[in-house]
């Protein structure tokens, strides 16, 4: 039996900045208002919502909206970097399995187990467009290590041991 001995939590991939809601101007949009109906983001919709600012196509909320890795491991993003709002679910996605497979390898180098991994994605909707996107994730691993030069780990394996003598008896035969 062995104890947890380390469990990560990685709260990681999140937006740069203020989160889309707005930049050092204060304002959700830097467009000035004669550049309004401007194209940002080719190929989408040029529809704006009722109670939203712009439409996806003018959005400079969603063109200027960068994720960036905040854990220590290497795992891509160090820097931040744009991702479109269709492509961000596959990316964060794929990401957060990077932090899965580093649990297993870092495991895996110092007898350890993962007992378990979790991964859990954010999704926001941009404030000034409408658009739904996949905002961040989180990577939750367990991993438990054996420690044998631990005299209490010995007592426990021994005593673990003599509990277990005789339990599979059958005394039908």
């Amino acid at each position: 039996m062995t104890g947890i001995y380390r469990i990560g939590n990685y709260t990681n991939y999140s937006l740069t900045g203020n989160y889309g809601y707005g930049y050092s101007t204060g304002a959700v949009s830097s467009a000035r208002p004669e550049e309004k109906g401007m194209v940002v983001n080719p190929g989408k919709s040029d529809v704006e919502k009722p109670g939203r600012k712009s439409s996806p196509a003018e959005c400079e909320t969603c063109k200027n909206r960068k994720y960036q890795d905040g854990s220590d491991e290497m795992v891509s993003f160090k820097s931040a970097s744009h991702i479109s709002p269709q492509a961000s679910a596959s990316r964060v996605r794929a990401h957060e399995q990077e932090h899965v497979t580093n649990a297993y390898n870092k495991a895996a180098q110092n007898n350890g187990k993962v007992l378990s991994a979790t991964v859990s994605l954010r999704t926001a909707v941009c404030p000034e467009c409408g658009t739904v996107y996949t905002a961040g994730g989180t990577t939750t691993t367990k991993i438990s290590y054996s420690d044998e030069s631990n005299p209490y780990q010995q007592n426990k394996k021994s005593a673990d041991a003599a509990a277990v003598i005789g339990r599979n008896l059958d005394l039908s035969a």
